[in-house]
């Protein structure tokens, strides 16, 4: 790699950011983490380290245990090698090319303009740091750097049984210094498609797009229950207003661009009667007002704006109808709060994604709850829905939740580590998202297991940032708990 950014020169500590910087360089979007994978996988090697990437295409390396410490137990180090590629419209980013570029903020190191792979670039470059140091105590370790989780949970539902040696497993891919995680939700995808037939261009049209900006976005699950707005809801309300003041057709609507990010942005294109143009605008005006009133205190800076467009097709009445009826009773957000842990989402979803022209359209829901009957549910709901207009609507994808267990062995080593050198209590918490302890858990029955990181705020939207002072925490409490369990 070339030479280390300036940006990391001064950061502590100081493996942790190399590493990190690594993953700032080499693009690693879900599905394309291969040049990632494959430069680890010879780092590894050059460092004398076994390695090998299973058939799912993860990475799992190997330590010996520091000399003295062979007979404690094994502990598996697990995180993900991809990262959410999200850009605002007027960043110029290429995800699968480009490098992320973070600065520092006020103790923080923050992407702009994009996504900055926190989530979970930091669990991984810890991992890789523990692995570097010939200075640290521990016993036998293991590396899974797993690909696709967030994509689907692709890497961990190819896990094979049998190829893990540790029974004890420390998750680091959560976002809140001073936290254990014993349990997630599980989850499965709604997709959506519907085939469309082309209507000329209405004689005497022009078309116009309509944009709706300014959105926050955040993760799906962990942002889910602080009602920002969804860009493409927003909009097709919008459209379904507009179409009861102008003879409105509609050429395309596109919204979202990951399954597990609030949708920040949205987009039309509309064919009106020539000179209608200025009507619309106050229209657009109108509306802005009443979304930012709405959202007041949460997404306040949303933003609708229209320009001249060109567009050769519209969606026939029947299709238009169709689509911007579906979406707008289409259900997001909060179904319901968890009466078992209290304060914790039970149950959501997130219409992340909508693409919708004149040949066709399709859209996407993730899914999520504690309970998978829950999350069951609500995606027969989606597909009852759209089952109504003869729409194909299918469920895929489905993974388990964790099942707290208050009573682990790890986490009362984790917590006393963490009350020991750090002199207060910790806090133990249910996570209303995804993590991959569910379905690694399913594969290796018995396995005892904590999730925990460093702070991150806006992870899956531009500006996502990680505390500095909070990394060097967690690599003070991660090996210290390794040292605490090598002491057998």
């Amino acid at each position: 790699m070339s030479a280390l950014p300036a940006v990391f020169a001064d950061l502590q500590p100081a493996a942790v950011w190399r590493h990190f910087a690594t993953l700032c360089a080499i693009p690693r979007p879900s599905k394309a983490e291969d040049a990632l994978r494959d430069h680890l996988h010879a780092w590894a090697v050059a460092r004398g380290l076994e390695a090998h990437v299973d058939g799912a295409g993860n990475l799992i390396v190997r330590k010996p245990a520091s000399p003295g410490h062979e007979a404690a137990p094994g502990v598996v180090l697990q995180a993900h090698l991809d990262m959410v590629c999200q850009k605002n419209a007027d960043t110029d980013h290429d995800f699968t090319r480009d490098p992320i570029r973070p600065v520092l903020k006020d103790g923080w190191l923050v992407a702009e303009g994009t996504t900055l792979g926190a989530d979970n670039g930091i669990g991984v470059a810890l991992i890789l740091a523990v692995l570097d140091d010939s200075r640290l105590v521990h016993g036998p370790l293991e590396a899974l750097l797993t690909v696709d989780e967030e994509a689907g949970m692709g890497g961990a539902q190819g896990l094979e049984p049998g190829v893990l040696q540790g029974r004890l497993m420390l998750n680091i891919d959560t976002e809140d210094w001073g936290e254990f995680y014993l349990g997630c939700a599980g989850g499965l995808d709604v997709n959506v498609a519907r085939p469309g037939t082309p209507d000329a261009l209405p004689a005497g049209h022009e078309a116009w797009q309509i944009a709706l900006t300014g959105l926050r976005g955040g993760h799906s699950g962990v942002n889910i229950h602080e009602e920002r707005g969804n860009a493409i809801k927003l909009l097709v309300r919008v459209l379904r207003d507009l179409e009861s003041q102008f003879p409105l057709r509609l050429a395309s609507l596109e919204g979202g661009t990951a399954r597990n990010a609030l949708p920040r942005e949205a987009r039309a294109t509309v064919a009106l009667p020539a000179g209608r143009g200025d009507a619309l605008g106050e229209a657009l005006a109108r509306w802005q007002t009443t979304l930012r009133q709405e959202l007041a205190g949460v997404d306040a800076g949303v933003s609708l704006a229209h320009a001249p467009a060109s567009a050769d097709a519209v969606l026939t009445p029947a299709e238009q109808s169709v689509w911007l009826a579906s979406l707008h009773a289409a259900p997001h957000g909060v179904r319901r709060q968890s009466l078992a842990v209290p304060g914790v989402v039970e149950t959501s979803n997130n219409l992340g994604m909508a693409s919708v022209g004149p040949d066709g359209g399709s859209c996407n829901f993730m899914v999520r709850s504690l309970i998978d009957s829950g999350s069951d549910a609500l995606a027969d709901e989606i597909v009852s829905l759209f089952a109504l207009s003869g729409t194909a609507a299918s469920k895929s994808g489905h993974y388990p939740g964790w099942a707290p267990n208050p009573a682990s062995p790890l986490l009362a080593r984790c917590q006393r580590v963490y009350a020991r050198d750090f002199g207060g209590e910790s806090v133990v918490k249910v996570v209303h998202a995804g993590l991959e302890c569910g379905i690694i858990g399913a594969k290796y029955p018995g396995m005892d297991t904590v999730s925990f990181g460093p702070t991150i705020r806006g992870a899956h939207a531009p500006g996502e940032r990680v505390e500095i002072e909070a990394v060097g925490k967690v690599w003070q409490l991660l090996t210290a708990i390794l040292a605490d369990i090598a002491q057998v």
